[in-house]
């Protein structure tokens, strides 16, 4: 009676110890690194960008001219219209104009599969100090686009678009070199026309570069040099997804399906003498030993299981 009462917890125990076995050797089989999402792509665009540098008469100072209209980065956009610049000694103190346009927009945007920057500028009068009445530049259309998607090439564009009237010459620019435009008792200003580049990860576009270089020798204004660009835009590829170290990259490919295994147990095979085994060639893994530790418990839990219903037997 009291055998038959212990006989069957006995059976149990091994039973609920072999389910826990084989229910965690899946769990430990399948465990995989966790995927690692890489960040936002990046972009900027600018209307225009200036580095001047402006001597006054007499050589008394030298002073420079740095600023920029509608410069923004990812998340960001802008549409101002008008630029003006004050200097200490130049147009006594007051403001004078620096850019005027129908249409001045510069737009980036950033998320985890696209960056792009964009700059759109229509019919801009361009001025620099000391030449109030004459533009340095004349545009009618000029845009500029940088597109960075993941997966894809980076692109990259710049269009200059009507007419283009330099120190007040009509100019036709090429895209085979600069453009030099020298105006007697002016100066003069090289212009490079539409430049793009682009790398595995990044683009940048420039729709015009001017190198200035005039002596305009009005409002108190002997010389300027320098640069001014008219419409930039750049970008930067997102990340991606990325993998931890030691996973295989993930395969659209759908998976093989598993082989059918048999019930019938394998003919035993002859080894060759002095044969000796090789876990990779054998087909082991890092799941071994919690597979060899579960058949070790099993083997415990059962001899245990034995030996106790023998005593209570005897």
């Amino acid at each position: 009676m009291n055998s038959d009462n212990f006989r069957m917890p006995a059976r149990r125990l091994a039973a609920v110890a072999t389910a826990a076995a084989l229910t965690a050797a899946p769990l430990i089989l399948s465990a995989r690194p966790a995927h690692a999402t890489g960040g936002h792509g990046r972009a900027s665009a600018a209307v225009l960008r200036a580095g001047l540098d402006v001597s006054l008469l007499h050589r008394t100072a030298d002073v420079p001219l740095t600023l920029s209209l509608n410069e923004v980065q990812a998340p960001g956009d802008a549409d101002r219209t008008a630029l003006s610049a004050r200097l200490d000694g130049v147009n006594q103190g007051r403001p004078f104009s620096v850019l005027r346009a129908d249409v001045a927009s510069a737009g980036a945007t950033a998320t985890d599969e696209r960056a792009e920057g964009s700059v759109r500028l229509a019919n801009a009068r361009l001025h620099v100090p000391g030449l109030p009445l004459l533009s340095l530049v004349e545009v009618g259309t000029v845009t500029a686009r940088a597109t960075c998607a993941a997966g894809k090439e980076p692109e990259a564009e710049a269009n200059v678009l009507g007419a283009v009237t330099v120190l007040g010459k009509r100019t036709t620019l090429t895209a085979g070199g600069p453009t030099e435009v020298r105006v007697p008792g002016v100066g003069e200003v090289r212009v490079d026309l539409a430049e793009h580049r682009t790398t595995t990860g990044t683009a940048a576009a420039t729709a015009l570069r001017l190198t200035v270089s005039v002596n305009p020798l009005r409002l108190n204004v002997a010389e300027v040099t320098g640069t001014v660009t008219l419409a930039e835009a750049s970008c930067e590829t997102p990340a991606g997804e990325k993998t931890t170290p030691g996973e295989a990259p993930a395969s659209s490919e759908p998976a093989a399906p598993a082989p059918e295994r048999s019930t019938e147990a394998p003919a035993p095979r002859a080894e060759p003498q002095g044969a000796r085994s090789n876990l990779a060639e054998t087909g082991g893994s890092s799941a071994t030993p919690y597979i060899a530790g579960g058949a070790l418990a099993l083997l415990l839990l059962g001899g245990g299981a034995v030996t106790v219903a023998r005593r209570r037997r005897g």
